[in-house]
């Protein structure tokens, strides 16, 4: 008996589900022998349901049903998994404290004793304590969204899962508008300002699409890169709006007229893990122009993508969405520090089989979880294993092989067959 494709995926997903569970549970051992096999399960199942998403050009709508209810399913099981002591988390809700306390998370250096009395049971630990925030003002302003709500972890863990399930709402309107097969929502991500800001451009809402960009980069700074997709897609109009919006924000963070930055200099001078082309050109250049070479890269990949893939006026960018993933993805290799999570700002945009090589480097870096076991042994945080970084980008690297063969290999067989 053959079992159908429909099938393939509802086994795929109660396997993912079941992995993802048992890797919950095993959370406070990242990088243990348990948590590393049922994450790399998970890891593993995950391509080969990618490769049915592609394969199959429709599935039921009962396929997306079931695969969203696993996949809130595994959310939960993360939801219970209480905070490690060095999550970043406890710096969201530290800097949402601070300013409805009425502080500048920008200037307060968490371990300063003067500011002893602002914490709490679960700010007390938080990481980098001698360093103040490095996060945008976008981001700001959502921790203090949500610790206007409830000040704790938790609420701040339920606040970034209603964001996956807006980008899930983002993801299905887009597929539905471009043509493409609604199952593809299964392989969605995490951030809805930045998803948000896409599918506005492949509607054409310009004001929108530009307005959600500035917020988007008020959030993360990664999405900087992306400008140059919005080159006459978006009036000059609409990009002094996102300006003067993306300004506003950075207002009650002001000090004395200086916009501040917070620890993100220290960030670029002194945070180093799993970015192996910044550690190549490190020992040659000042951190400052890498870090500035690193944002020229995407800018360069997103100026190319929008030359080559240029669309007549009045036609939808059916190849819009997935290109958003390539200038952020290739910042990203050049990036100082490039941890697992980093890469969650890509995922939204992986439905396509032309971001293949992306969506097989959401994979390979999962190995890089085994620096927190062996910081939990005692071995000091520093440099990967070679074994780690090899078998992150060897994957990428075969990958990469392995498409530009089948590339050389598909006119050789068209010449063929015509003769």
């Amino acid at each position: 008996m053959k079992i159908t494709a429909e099938w393939r995926v509802y086994i795929l997903g109660a396997t993912l589900c079941v992995a993802l569970t048992l890797c919950s549970r095993n959370f406070g051992d990242r990088g243990g022998p348990s948590f590393m096999a049922s994450l790399t399960l998970a890891g593993i199942v995950y391509l080969l349901a990618v490769r049915e998403f592609f394969a199959t050009p429709i599935f039921p709508r009962r396929v997306v049903v079931v695969g969203l209810v696993l996949a809130a399913a595994w959310n939960i099981a993360f939801l219970r998994v209480p905070a490690g002591a060095d999550d970043d988390i406890h710096r969201y809700v530290w800097d949402g404290r601070l300013q409805r306390l009425g502080y500048n998370p920008y200037l307060v250096v968490p371990s300063d004793p003067a500011v002893k009395g602002l914490h709490t049971a679960e700010t007390r630990n938080l990481n980098n304590p001698d360093l103040p925030s490095p996060y945008p003002a976008g981001a700001q302003l959502f921790f203090r969204a949500v610790t206007a709500i409830h000040e704790s972890t938790f609420a701040m863990k339920i606040a970034f899962v209603v964001c996956e399930f807006a980008i899930v709402f983002v993801l299905i309107d887009v597929l539905r508008f471009t043509g493409q097969p609604a199952h593809l929502v299964l392989a969605f991500a995490w951030n809805p300002l930045l998803g948000v800001s896409a599918a506005a451009l492949v509607r054409r809402w310009r004001a929108a699409a530009a307005v959600a960009l500035g917020l988007a980069i008020a959030v993360k700074f990664l999405p900087v890169v992306l400008l140059p997709l919005y080159w006459k897609r978006v009036r000059i109009r609409d990009a002094a709006l996102a300006a003067a919006v993306v300004a506003l924000l950075y207002v009650p963070f002001l000090n004395h007229g200086r916009i501040p930055i917070g620890s993100l200099g220290t960030y670029v001078q002194s945070f180093r893990f799993n970015g192996p082309v910044f550690a190549i050109f490190d020992r040659v250049a000042p951190p400052q122009l890498l870090a500035g070479l690193a944002v020229l890269v995407g800018l360069v990949t997103a100026t190319w993508l929008r030359i080559r893939r240029a669309t007549p006026e009045g036609s939808p960018d059916l190849f819009a969405w997935p290109m958003f993933a390539w200038p952020m993805a290739a910042s990203l290799l050049c990036a100082p520090a490039v941890f697992p999570w980093y890469l969650l700002w890509l995922l939204p945009f992986l439905t396509s089989a032309s971001t293949l090589l992306i969506i097989v480097w959401t994979v390979s870096i999962i190995p890089v979880y085994v620096m927190w076991h062996l910081r939990a042994l005692g071995h000091p945080w520093g440099s990967l294993p070679g074994w780690v970084m090899l078998l992150e980008y060897g994957c990428v690297a075969m990958t990469v092989a392995i498409i530009l063969l089948r590339r050389i290999a598909r006119p050789a067989a068209s010449r063929c067959s015509t003769d």
